[in-house]
């Protein structure tokens, strides 16, 4: 029985086709916030995230990169595991599809399932998205042949597979649903996934591949992969320890079910439905809630790199620091829609809410307390009217960031703690400790307003340690405070008297000038851009032989192109060429060349050309490739 103070939080496990862009990588920021906040609250938390490492797309990527599937995993899952690292994530455990334990309870798991009659085999027929990975019907299909997803070309496809009894659970997790208001947020997922899948009767669901072999075989048919479906979605259990035959961990049993599964909006379907749906048929007890988080898109669109707009988070880092770029992820994105960030946008974030105040304020009070009473305030009872709003809003402060936090409402509670910031600004202004500090009569008056916002700092700064760790340290430790617990932010006054702040505060962030901020940003323009770049298998067809021009004529209809024939050893081609502008014909006959041999013929102006000879053209001159002292016909590797 799991324990109520245990939390187990997850994330969607990254999948290792390429480095993960900032989109990405905001997902574990949120769920870290979460899980750090919730230890805070004294909850035993167990925070899981990963790689999911197999697929078509991988086995794919490792053969145009020529190397294994595994090299290619090992390589990727360890780049992640450096950024997740370097974002300051406080994992508990990080799991990979690819070790043994996991591989062995999906084999077992897949068994049970089809000892059960879950399974049953057959041929998938109908469009399939490789990007995504995913099965789309007719009537999911917003523009015919176009996936409603990603917007990549689908291929029709009929594969052998073993379909999973979808329909057969249906009932019963529209029943779940109706009667866990909370299992699916935010609100608007839960009516998408009712609406669009759970309204009409669901397809069984193909969960074997037999079109390519990286992943893990089902072990009484081999030549069946296991989807990813199965394969990827039971890490949340196979990472606790889970084992078919009831031999489970003790984390399983600790922190089994899941409070919540973070992940994002475009997999919420794998999630709220065919997820529960695999935990009914194993009999084991469903998450208690799955939240599908928006996206977070670069001005208005989705990062991609065929659109040159993808951001990754090492660059930022670079730029920014590490809890800015936390602090930017966080307060941009709200809860249930897209958010939206660009260079300037961060740039200005930074400037308004880090820098000025934020830092201004930690700034402008550790210098006073420093200026007027040597850094130590003995005094906090002279107190006015005007001081009950600030004390009012900081013990409001934490009640709201929980609420909000209770929620899953980040974004809302990193505005709640600002917003006390910012009002503890407007107290300066109002208050003027600079006048009161002329006035003998007023020093106590004068300790009582600095220790109002020496509290009404470390309330906020001990409620950002969830948000932004590394920066609510550095406040707390100008103040010089060991009072760093939730609990001593439920009420105001828990700053001690007589403590001595740092001599010296410390910067916590620089303004930015936008112009030479965005220069750090400039890059030069690729030597060949991804898009115009061919794989190994695309440049292995190439055909490219030693051959010897031996006869020639000018092209009957163009005046810029020679009809040569050229022997390339085995037998004699006729290649149309623009060569005129460049070479004489007589300097041609007999010069060894490099040949293109298996481009489909063309009718140039007339006349047939079956090859391209290959030349180099600079602004001055045109040079013929060649392969000198090389017997004829060649191949060119």
């Amino acid at each position: 029985m799991k324990p109520d103070k245990n939390y187990y939080i997850t994330t969607a496990i990254a999948y290792t086709s390429a480095k993960p862009h900032i989109g990405n990588v905001y997902e574990i920021v949120l769920t870290d916030s979460i899980a750090r906040f919730k230890r805070a609250q004294g909850y035993n938390v167990y925070f899981q995230t990963g790689t999911d490492e197999h697929g078509q797309k991988i086995e794919e990527y490792a053969k145009n990169a020529g190397r294994t599937p595994k090299e290619h995993v090992d390589e990727i899952s360890s780049i992640i595991r450096n950024i997740f690292d370097d974002m300051n994530i406080s994992y508990d455990h990080f799991i990979r599809t690819t070790d043994e334990y996991h591989k062995e309870q999906v084999q077992k798991v897949f068994k049970k399932l089809l000892d059960k009659g879950d399974l049953y085999k057959g041929v998938y027929e109908g469009w399939y998205c490789q990007s995504c990975e995913a099965y789309y019907s007719e009537v999911q299909l917003e523009e015919e042949g176009i996936c409603p997803v990603c917007g990549a070309q689908l291929i029709f496809q009929e594969e052998e597979s073993y379909f999973f009894k979808l329909s057969e659970y249906q009932d019963r997790l529209i029943k779940h649903i109706e009667a866990n208001p909370e299992f699916i947020q935010p609100e608007s997922r839960k009516n998408e996934m009712i609406q669009n899948f759970l309204k009409e009767p669901l397809y069984d669901l193909a969960v074997t591949r037999t079109s390519f072999e990286w992943g893990i075989p089902v072990e009484f048919d081999e030549k069946h992969i296991v989807y990813v479906w199965i394969d990827a979605l039971i890490n949340y259990i196979t990472g606790l320890g889970f084992d078919i035959d009831g031999n489970h961990g003790e984390k399983f049993n600790e922190f089994w079910p899941a409070d919540v599964h973070v992940i994002g909006k475009d997999i919420l379907r794998f999630h709220t439905i065919y997820w529960p749906i695999l935990l009914m048929a194993l009999d084991i007890e469903l998450p208690k809630q799955i939240f599908g988080h928006p996206w977070l898109l670069v001005n208005d669109g989705k990062m991609s790199k065929s659109k040159g707009n993808v951001l990754y988070t090492d660059e930022l880092v670079d730029v920014f620091g590490v809890d800015a770029v936390r602090y930017i992820m966080l307060r941009e994105m709200p809860f249930e829609r897209d958010g939206h960030i660009s260079y300037e946008s961060m740039i200005e974030r930074i400037n308004t809410d880090l820098a000025n105040i934020t830092g201004n304020l930690v700034n402008r009070t550790i210098a006073m307390t420093n200026k007027y009473f040597d850094g130590v305030i003995s005094v906090n009872d002279v107190y006015e009217e005007i001081d009950r709003e600030l004390i009012q809003m900081a013990e409001q402060t934490t009640k709201k960031v929980i609420e909000s936090m209770n929620n899953l409402r980040v974004q809302d509670a990193i505005k709640h703690i600002i917003e006390l910031f910012r009002r503890s600004n407007k107290y300066i202004d109002e208050t003027t400790p600079w006048v009161l500090a002329k006035d003998e009569s007023k020093q106590d008056r004068l300790q009582t307003v600095l220790y109002n916002l020496l509290e009404s700092i470390r309330i906020g700064a001990v409620l950002l340690q969830s948000f932004i760790p590394e920066t609510a340290d550095k406040i707390l430790n100008q103040l010089n405070t060991d009072q760093r617990s939730m609990d001593s932010v439920m009420q105001f006054g828990q700053y001690p008297l007589n403590n001595r702040v740092i001599e010296k505060p410390e910067v916590l962030f620089k303004r930015l000038d936008i112009e030479e901020t965005l220069k750090l940003f400039e890059k030069e323009e690729p030597f060949i851009k991804e898009d115009d770049m061919i794989s190994f298998e695309e440049f292995s067809k190439l055909d490219m032989r030693t051959g010897k021009i031996i006869s020639g004529e000018k092209h009957p209809n163009a005046d810029k192109l020679y009809v040569l024939k050229v022997d390339i050893g085995e037998t004699i081609i006729q290649v149309v060429s623009g060569l005129v502008d460049h070479f004489e014909l007589r300097d041609l006959i007999g010069k060894e060349v490099v040949v293109v041999v298996n481009l489909k013929p063309a009718n140039l102006r007339g006349v047939e050309s079956n090859g391209m000879i290959l030349a180099a053209k600079d602004n001055k001159k045109m040079t013929l490739v060649t392969a000198p002292n090389i017997n004829l016909g060649t191949k060119i590797s």
